[in-house]
């Protein structure tokens, strides 16, 4: 189970309705590499695969590949206000450890694929 807060989801739905183009939703994914082991892919999509998990998340259709579901289950993201500035902030219960830039991290069973120059 992924998710997503009130206040992340309305800035989601609000960077959604500028898109240009139809039937855009959001994709959440892991990748390897990272000063980590793995790094978050969070951006907007229209494309679909026969390998995705398909969620309903404060009314925004969440898209994962079926590799990642099972490093995000229990995510959660949020937006926070900073200042002048804001942005999206990950809490993942299976991350055991994370990077000083916190869009890397590692979990018990799978430490993934390090690399100290992508941080």
């Amino acid at each position: 189970m992924i998710t997503i807060t009130e206040t992340a989801a309305d800035k989601i739905k609000d960077m959604l309705a500028q898109e240009e183009v139809p039937n855009m939703f959001l994709r959440l994914g892991v990748r390897p590499g990272g000063c980590s082991g793995f790094s978050y892919a969070m951006g907007f999509d229209d494309e679909e695969s026969a390998d995705d998990v398909y969620m309903d998340i404060q009314g925004l259709k969440v898209v994962v590949d079926k590799e990642s579901v099972k490093y995000l289950d229990g995510l959660e993201v949020d937006f926070k206000e900073s200042g002048m500035s804001g942005g999206f902030t990950i809490h993942n219960p299976n991350a055991i450890a994370t990077c000083g830039c916190g869009s890397s991290f590692r979990t018990r069973e799978d430490a993934g694929q390090p690399n100290p120059e992508q941080c």
